[in-house]
């Protein structure tokens, strides 16, 4: 979803451009097509929360100093995986968390990980998402 889309969309009274300047570059260098997908997904039934996943989630949250993107991505699978329930959210950021540099192996470990501290079911669950994004990336060459 570019700029120019999100502009022609309701909007919240007060924006800042630079935020979702900065956090649609962030997006793009983590997600790719993917996360604008997302994006457009959610920007088509709610524009201004798609706005504002741009803005404060990558404008302002992956923005911050302190870890690179290697490191959130590794914090947001665990996350993700955690939960249990969030299998596309989990989908997505297993290709960012690639994307951005985490091994397949390391993947593997943060999901095994969880065993201890989410339970086996949602370690198994991770698991098997990873394996169904590890197949599809196979399948395309990457």
């Amino acid at each position: 979803m570019t700029h120019a889309t999100l502009n022609r969309q309701p909007q919240p009274q007060t924006t800042d451009d630079s935020r979702f300047v900065r956090g649609l570059a962030q997006l793009n260098q983590i997600d790719g097509d993917a996360g604008e997908a997302v994006v457009a997904r959610v920007g088509a039934i709610a524009p201004d929360f798609a706005r504002y996943l741009v803005e404060f989630g990558f404008g302002d949250i992956y923005s911050r100093p302190g870890l690179g993107l290697r490191e959130r991505e590794i914090a947001v699978v665990a996350a993700l995986a955690a939960l249990g329930n969030a299998a596309p959210q989990l989908k997505v950021h297993l290709n960012a968390a690639l994307n951005v540099g985490v091994t397949r192996d390391e993947i593997l470990e943060v999901l095994m990980m969880m065993s201890l501290y989410a339970g086996f079911p949602a370690a198994l669950n991770g698991l098997f998402a990873a394996q169904e994004v590890f197949d599809a990336r196979d399948a395309a060459g990457n």
